[in-house]
């Protein structure tokens, strides 16, 4: 990267998510995406699943994903990446959402990135500093329990990366965010695969200039 693009902010990423996953954008082209996923899962339905269940299915398939789309959208999501093939026959319950950039003033004029970080992690339990593409990123993960008053109707491990847009005019950032639904009984090792497959994922990110 020349000294030239660094000193000019980006205008978007490239994020590479794994095999088998596809991407729903969440500004527009949403029920595009919903509806070719849904056509692949139909396709790949087992042999000999009744043809008359395949309407349930493909309706049962298109709530769900309006349903995290909706959640993704709420936060601010601009991008939603889901497993649209099952693993080993397992259709993993996860989702990486990225969230469009916020704004966050200075508190001093010398101040800037570096210092929104070290006080986001001073407030947030095990956050630790990792670098995306030559830039300082602030990564934490936590279990967030079942609770209905918080609109969490399922448990879920959570692992987020908090990015700041390099040289941009005003200070903002980026945020990536995993989710992991955590059913009753299951072990934990299976959570911890595939929070290493979603900072595998994180290390494939890459700004990109016009």
């Amino acid at each position: 990267m020349t000294t030239a693009e660094r000193r000019r902010a980006p205008d978007g990423f490239n994020l590479v998510p794994p095999p088998g996953w596809d991407v729903i954008p969440l500004r527009t082209g949403t029920k595009e995406a919903m509806d070719r996923i849904v056509r692949k899962a139909v396709a790949q339905l087992p042999a000999g699943f009744p043809k008359d269940d395949i309407p349930k299915a493909r309706l049962k398939l298109t709530q769900e994903m309006k349903k995290v789309a909706r959640r993704a959208s709420a936060k601010g999501g601009m991008t939603l990446y889901l497993p649209a093939e099952r693993l080993h026959g397992v259709a993993l319950p996860v989702s990486i959402v990225a969230s469009e950039p916020i704004e966050i003033p200075r508190v001093r004029p010398d101040s800037g990135p570096e210092t929104v970080l070290a006080a986001l992690a001073s407030v947030t339990p095990d956050a630790e500093t990792r670098e995306l593409d030559d830039t300082a990123a602030l990564r934490s993960e936590r279990e967030v329990p079942a609770d209905a008053a918080q609109g969490v109707d399922v448990a879920h491990r959570q692992v987020e990366y908090f990015v700041p847009v390099p040289d941009s005019a005003a200070d903002q950032y980026l945020t990536f965010s995993f989710s992991a639904l955590i059913a009753p009984g299951s072990d934990p090792a299976f959570y911890d695969t595939l929070v290493e497959l979603f900072d595998a994922v994180v290390g494939t990110f890459r700004w990109t200039y016009a």
